[in-house]
């Protein structure tokens, strides 16, 4: 097993995407990594990255696993030939995924009670 490697994108490696694009990218980062672990807003970036980086179809004996996943992230985000402004809306999209499944009633109470939402918060 690697050992900077998971299943899923780990909030862990949020700040180390900060400078890999534009301002507007750096600002929306710092602003999700100032948020606690379970924050809706992080959730949502991460779901983004894990739909960015496709870690559903990572597997340990991969050579994207073998880069351990905040290098992969950092990859994925380098490599994104989008614009900023793009991978802000997709950000967003996630969020409202993240925040559609949790107004579905569909998550378990331990999950939930996990879970920490903000109705004043958005980012832009």
């Amino acid at each position: 097993m690697y050992p900077d490697s998971e299943i899923l994108f780990p909030s862990r490696c949020i700040a180390q995407l900060r400078n890999l694009r534009g301002p507007k990218w750096a600002e929306l980062v710092d602003y999700i990594a100032s948020l606690e672990d379970g924050h809706e807003d992080v959730l949502g970036f991460s779901l983004m990255m894990i739909n960015l980086g496709s870690c559903l179809t990572c597997d340990l004996d991969s050579y994207r696993a073998s880069l351990g996943c905040c290098t992969c992230a950092s990859r994925s985000i380098a490599g994104f030939k989008g614009q900023d402004t793009e991978l802000i809306r997709m950000f967003e999209q996630a969020r409202e995924e993240v925040r559609a499944y949790l107004n579905s009633g569909e998550v378990p109470p331990p999950i939930a009670a996990l879970v920490r939402r903000s109705e004043t918060k958005s980012q832009g």
